[in-house]
């Protein structure tokens, strides 16, 4: 989006705003930057026939022959075997390394149907005796059973692992691990967890990474009540949660603000055995930050220290972002006097909370004034910071002392937030500064703060509001 030549803005700032407006976009609405996030830590082609390609080669260590690879853009199983025919008749010395053969099985897979592939792979062993195939190879066979997402049963599925077991490679925790991510991958959790139970039946069960993997799908496309059901049926086959999977559960409960579910399995987890860490308490403070419950934060901080768990230095922010956003600055600046007595220096986020904090008390001055005793102590401002000023500034209509930040953000090239652009703007229209407003403008689409359209459309919508306050007297 070009620059509005300055002849035209000057006429902007006298003229009738409707004579600037253009069709109606909506407004982006403002938001107070909150530096809460910071707290914690190839399309298919068809083709008739297959093609080889020789882009990669495989040579072999005693003949030093160059072997084609082979890339299969066709499901055409007749196809395929005769060229695979053609490969290991006209190479001499073919590899051995079954890692080539399984190269060429998975690019036939990727276009074929299951049974194809099991009549190719029959077809390598029956025309080159020395490719034996290993687990990797059936496994190839066990991804694509897993990977349709409109399958009804896990009928392909059982045929792959019965070919696995008569072929000397019984289903093992690799396999199991293969198969779940897969069927997780294409949406089909049902059939992840039923055949979870199932290989857990016949000695197979997953191992701890796979079971967590299983449990993080879970609750993030289930309710809790049927990843809780899971963790049940699961404990028949002697397979228990560990405090990973107590974390990824508190963690989602946290994030969809159920935090008495955060609590309940809190207790869970102690009367497992397990001792929670400091994450799991950061995390669950962090939800009650998010509802603006600052006195269930402290709660949870007690809490934590009864249970002789050493707070860090993100359970200190989140401390003080959560008694800042609630108004209770004199607690919020006695915790950062602790977290200077535990050794933990604060930081930009540390700042920000409590700038945040103050702002919202109507203190925009004080909120300025601690940015310089910040930056004296050595620590710098980040975008978050600025934009919380300038959000803090416009809102106490202290426009003067904005414009002289916003000046210092420009020459230090930080980008504007959509909260505090958008206050900005109106700030600035309220007091017939409408030149300046699309300069502003003109900086955060160079800067790239906000996209083009949202930019203008803030700057639009900011126009109609200046011509409706004009006409009812309320701005200059």
């Amino acid at each position: 989006m070009g620059k509005i030549p300055p002849a035209f803005r000057r006429a902007a700032a006298q003229s009738p705003v409707s004579a600037l407006l253009k069709a109606n976009t909506s407004a982006v609405q403002e938001q107070i930057p909150l530096p809460i996030s910071d707290l914690q830590p190839q399309k298919r082609t068809s083709q008739k026939k297959p093609i080889r390609k020789n882009g990669s080669a495989t040579t072999n260590s005693t003949a030093k022959t160059s072997v084609p690879s082979i890339v299969f853009e066709s499901p055409n199983l007749s196809d395929a075997k005769s060229l695979f025919n053609s490969l290991v008749s006209s190479t001499k010395n073919a590899p051995s390394d079954p890692s080539f053969y399984n190269s060429i099985l998975q690019s036939f897979s990727s276009v074929s149907s299951l049974q194809d592939s099991i009549f190719f792979l029959n077809h390598m062993i029956k025309k080159h005796p020395p490719f034996c195939p290993n687990r990797f190879t059936y496994h190839i066979l066990l991804t694509q059973s897993c990977s349709l997402p409109d399958e009804q049963s896990l009928s392909d599925v059982h045929r792959v692992l019965n070919l696995m077991t008569t072929s000397g490679f019984p289903p093992n925790q690799v396999s199991t691990d293969v198969a779940v991510r897969t069927l997780c991958g294409c949406g089909r959790e049902e059939h992840a967890i039923e055949l979870v139970k199932e290989l857990s039946s016949k000695n197979s069960p997953p191992d701890t990474y796979t079971y967590n993997f299983l449990v993080r799908h879970l609750v993030k496309n289930r309710s809790i009540s049927n990843v809780n059901c899971f963790i049940k049926d699961m404990r028949d086959f002697g397979i228990k949660p560990d405090l990973v999977t107590y974390t990824i559960m508190i963690d989602n409960v946290c994030n969809s603000k159920n935090l008495r579910e955060a609590m309940r399995l809190l207790g869970v987890l102690s009367e497992e055995g397990y001792k929670p860490d400091c994450y799991v308490y950061n995390t669950i403070m962090k939800g009650y930050c998010m509802l603006n419950q600052s006195g269930d934060v402290l709660g949870v901080y007690k809490k934590m220290l009864d249970e002789g768990v050493e707070p860090d230095r993100y359970t200190y922010n989140t401390l003080i972002f959560g008694l800042s956003k609630s108004g209770r600055l004199r607690e919020a600046k006695k915790f950062l006097g602790v977290m200077a007595e535990k050794g933990y220096i604060p930081d930009a986020v540390t700042y920000t909370s409590l700038m945040n904090g103050m702002c919202r008390e109507g203190d925009a001055l004080g909120a300025l004034a601690l940015l310089d005793e910040m930056e004296a102590k050595g620590c710098t401002a980040n975008s978050c910071t600025y934009n919380t000023l300038l959000l803090g500034l416009c809102k106490a209509r202290l426009l003067d002392k904005g414009i002289e930040l916003y000046q210092v953000m420009k020459k230090g090239d930080i980008k504007l937030e959509t909260g505090s652009y958008g206050t900005f703007l109106r700030a600035l229209c309220r007091k017939g500064r409408v030149v300046e407003a699309y300069e502003v403008f003109d900086y955060a689409v160079e800067s790239k703060s906000l996209p083009d359209v949202a930019a203008y459309s803030t700057l639009e919508s900011t126009l109609k509001w200046l011509q409706r306050a004009r006409e009812q007297g309320l701005a200059v």
